[in-house]
This record gives structure tokens, sequence and C-alpha cells, in this order.
């Protein structure tokens, strides 16, 4: 079993995700208003769903999607060319004795959501959940 770098053996810890929480809105802020100096990655709409916050509050991944979906390569190309802003801008903002270093992947939650909701759709599967099926 592979272990999740930002995450410890028992989850994440409370500092964890509070500071994880503060930079994601700390983060969605600063990206909802345009605050970097970077008309590219300003024209975007980038929702961040997450953060996790390595166990020593050094490194932290931002879960990204574009609105819609589309644009993904270049949003986490543009995210990463400015991360040393962000990275300063969250410090700033935050208070945080060290701003950890930004990482930015797409975060896949919608995209499962999608395929979850389709799966639910399926003549078969709606028969088997209204208890239609052969094992209900």
């Amino acid at each position: 079993m592979t272990r999740h770098p930002h995450i410890g053996a028992d989850g994440p810890s409370q500092r964890q995700l509070r500071v994880g929480e503060l930079i994601r809105r700390t983060l969605s802020g600063i990206l909802a208003r345009g605050g970097v100096h970077d008309p590219d990655l300003n024209r975007l709409s980038i929702t961040v769903g997450e953060v996790r916050v390595s166990p020593d509050l050094r490194v932290a991944t931002a879960f990204v999607l574009p609105l819609g979906g589309r644009d993904r390569e270049e949003a986490i190309a543009l995210l990463a060319r400015n991360s040393g802003e962000l990275r300063r801008l969250v410090s700033k903002t935050t208070g945080l004795k060290y701003a950890p270093r930004l990482r930015f992947v797409i975060d896949e939650t919608f995209d499962r959501m999608d395929e979850t909701r389709q799966l639910l759709q399926r003549e078969t599967v709606r028969r088997d959940l209204d208890g239609g099926g052969d094992g209900g």
C-alpha cells in the first residue's frame, strides 16, 4: 500500500487541516479577484477544491479545476509559473510564519462525481437500487 506524502500514519493532523483550509480560502480569494500580476492567469476562473499540507507544513498541494474543466494543462502551467508570487501573497495574507511551497494538481473529484452520477442513471443500476433486480 502506498502512502500519500501529505498524510501521516493516522491521517492529517488538526493543524494540517486548519492550515490547508486557511491556504485554500486565501488562494481562492487571490485567484477570484485576479490578485496576481499575470493577465493570462487572471483571465481563468479557477476553483480551489482542497489544499493538503505535508506533516512538516513545508509543502501545500492545491487541488484545482478551471471553470468548466477546460484548459486544465494551461491552468496548471500558469499556476506553477506564478507559484512564487502566490506563495508570497498567501504568506502575507495568512500571517503564517513560513509559507509552504505550493504545488498544483487537477482536482479529479468532479470527474468522479460525474462518473458516479452517470453510473447511477443506468437502467440496470436503477433497477437494482429500486429492489427490482435478482438480488433484492
